[in-house]
Order: C-alpha cells, then sequence, then structure tokens
C-alpha cells in the first residue's frame, strides 16, 4: 500500500468517515444492459459497516493510516489484547476483520466512527486485492498448462511434468522449476476496475468486470 496517493479527504457532514477506499465481500456475478441493450458483466459486492478502531500517525507508528473493523465476534473467540485493543472502537469482544487503510489522515477523523460506503462513487477507478480461490494439489497441466504428452494408449506420459533432472553438475533440480503443487489461494491485484453503481441504502457495491476470489471472500478497493 505504500507509494499510493496521499491526498487530503473531508469526512461528510453526516459523521460518516470517507477514506480514499473501502473493504467489501464478494457475492458473485451479474450483468447490467443498457439503454441501447449493450451488455456490462459486472460483479456484485457487499458492504457491512467498518468502524475505525485505531489512528496511525507518524510520530508514534512511523507512517499515517486509519485501520478500520468489522463483524463483532462471540467473547468465546476474542482475547484480553483484542478486546482491550477495539474496546473504544465499540466492539465489546472484538472483530473478526481489522484492515487499514494508508492515506493522509483526514479531517475530524475519530475512533469510533463509521465509514461511508459512499468514499467510492460511480465513475472511480479502484486496484481491486483479494485472494483467489484455493484449488488444493494440482498438477502442471492444470496448474500451469504445460501441454502434456501423447494421449494414445501406449503412452505413459500424459500430463506428467517431464524431465527436471540434470547431470553431475548441478545435481539438482533448479530453483523455480515448474512443478506440481498448490494451486490458488494468493493475493492478486487488479488495476483500473470501474465502480459501476453505489447503492447506499442497499450497502452495494457494482464494479465492472470479474473479480478474483471465491464468494463471500473480502475485497479491497483502493482509489489512485
Amino acid at each position: 500500500m505504500s507509494g499510493e496517493n496521499n491526498e487530503q479527504i473531508e469526512t461528510s457532514g453526516d459523521s460518516a468517515l470517507k477514506l480514499k477506499g473501502l473493504y467489501a465481500f464478494k457475492v458473485g456475478m451479474s450483468t447490467l444492459y443498457d439503454d441501447q441493450g449493450v451488455v456490462t458483466p459486472v460483479t456484485i459486492l457487499k458492504y457491512e459497516p467498518w468502524i475505525v478502531s485505531q489512528i496511525k500517525t507518524k510520530s508514534k507508528e512511523g507512517y499515517e493510516a486509519v485501520q478500520i473493523s468489522c463483524r463483532p465476534k462471540r467473547a468465546t473467540r476474542t482475547g484480553a489484547a483484542e478486546r482491550g485493543h477495539l474496546k473504544k472502537s465499540g466492539f465489546e469482544n472484538g472483530a473478526y476483520f481489522v484492515r487499514e487503510i494508508r492515506q493522509s489522515l483526514p479531517n475530524g477523523v475519530q475512533v469510533g466512527q463509521k465509514v461511508s460506503i459512499e468514499s467510492l462513487v460511480a465513475g472511480d477507478l479502484v486496484k481491486v486485492t483479494s485472494r483467489t480461490k484455493g484449488r488444493g494439489f494440482a498438477g502442471v497441466v492444470k496448474r500451469y498448462n504445460f501441454q502434456g504428452g501423447p494421449g494414445a494408449h501406449g503412452s505413459t506420459f500424459h500430463r506428467q511434468p517431464g524431465s527436471v533432472g540434470n547431470r553431475t553438475w548441478p545435481g539438482r533440480v533448479i530453483k523455480g522449476k515448474r512443478l506440481p503443487g498448490h494451486y490458488g489461494d494468493e493475493q492478486v491485484s487488479v488495476k483500473n476496475v470501474q465502480i459501476v453503481k453505489v447503492l447506499p441504502d442497499k450497502g452495494v457495491l457494482v464494479v465492472k468486470g470479474s473479480l478474483p476470489g471465491a464468494p463471500n471472500s473480502l475485497v479491497r478497493l483502493i482509489k489512485g
């Protein structure tokens, strides 16, 4: 998140805080039709209330950021340290999601403020970050699109990676060789994703195109 635009963002008049980005939960994909019947594929995101839980300053933490939290935890799942940290922001027993947005501090920002969904508006271009679907252990054909061997019955080389060895020197498999292994479940960012609609009364964000991640996964949207 370092190096992002540190523009000064004002708070809205109704005490809801506007930041340079939001976190939302992926619902799924849909389509929108305009007046000419042109179809636009979109992804629907559900926005849940996020509360400011900490204000980070250069003098104390070495950088400026607004920490926000979402979804209260049950008492049995909360430690004393987390309970004490989030108590001032209104979370009696901690929160499931604690994230931060690095930016210059908005005027009048306070712990306990709600973050407004109208931090983003239709037409904004955002950088979207989320985790891709985890697909478990996979071979090289599925993981890296290797061609594989002949498909005939007599072949013993179908979906294998092929030779990976060396001669006496260096006598080992070179680092970075593409081999079978864990596929997916990695952080991916997509730039210049357009916000199509923001529906504050329903807590819904509509963005153009597809986004990485499974349904209910957390998605970060940052302007600039």
